[in-house]
């Protein structure tokens, strides 16, 4: 009787063990997508090519052309606080995301000197779901459209899934964000409304009309949170 309770014990410890080591394992491979992830949508913001890459050339890739640098909210570089000390708070209404430091808000952004853009986190509510991105534009007027993508969303495939294509992240390349000093951000109109030689507009997704309206909204949103750096430095 004895031996069977050791027995017993012996194999829960085991079991515990290797089901503790192999959540662990998981949790890091996880955490290294997550983080892989993350390379891949600034890189792709700022125009590099990553579908032929490995994951050793994206990762080398973002350390060579992506710096990050950390904005007090009154525009000013912050050198002492990198992205891994901030703390992110979600809306759960708005979609929101605020980036804090011992309670005090902070901008998180990244530059690529090569690529000559400045890229920034944005996030909104789209119809389902919070959408998550990022947005870059030019490092020299703060104006001109580099590139938008989306990482993570709820919404309906074939509708507001859409945000995520080529076709509608690529309507935003060129584009301008101000106008005489300005910031108008990108109109996204009814789908095929878009007037095509207009600056300021982009069609929206067809039957998506609250997601489309969600990225206008949260688009300018965000990028107001980041213009007293973009006018202290144009």
């Amino acid at each position: 009787m004895k031996n069977k309770y050791v027995f017993i014990l012996t194999l829960t410890f085991v079991c515990s063990t290797l089901l503790a080591l192999f959540s662990e394992g998981l949790k890091s491979k996880t955490l290294f997508n997550k983080e892989l992830d993350k390379k891949k949508n600034i890189l792709e913001c700022v125009g590099i090519d990553i579908d032929a890459l490995s994951n050793v050339e994206i990762i080398n890739s973002f350390s060579v052309n992506i710096e990050e640098i950390t904005l007090d909210i009154s525009g000013n570089v912050i050198d002492n606080i990198t992205h891994d000390k901030l703390k992110i708070s979600n809306d759960n209404i708005t979609g929101e995301s605020k980036y804090y430091y011992l309670n005090v808000e902070y901008l998180p952004a990244y530059i690529s000197a090569n690529m000559n853009a400045l890229i920034i986190p944005i996030s909104g509510k789209g119809l389902w779901s919070t959408l998550y991105g990022y947005f870059a534009i030019d490092l020299t007027n703060y104006s001109t459209v580099k590139g938008i993508t989306f990482y993570q969303h709820a919404e309906t495939p074939g509708l507001g899934a859409e945000i995520t294509k080529n076709w509608f992240k690529s309507s935003f390349i060129g584009k301008e964000l101000y106008l005489k000093n300005e910031l108008k951000s990108i109109k996204i109109t009814k789908a095929g409304k878009a007037n095509q030689s207009d600056l300021y507009e982009v069609d929206g997704i067809s039957g998506a009309t609250i997601t489309s309206r969600g990225v206008e909204i949260l688009l300018k949103r965000d990028l107001l949170k980041y213009q007293v750096y973009f006018r202290k430095n144009k």
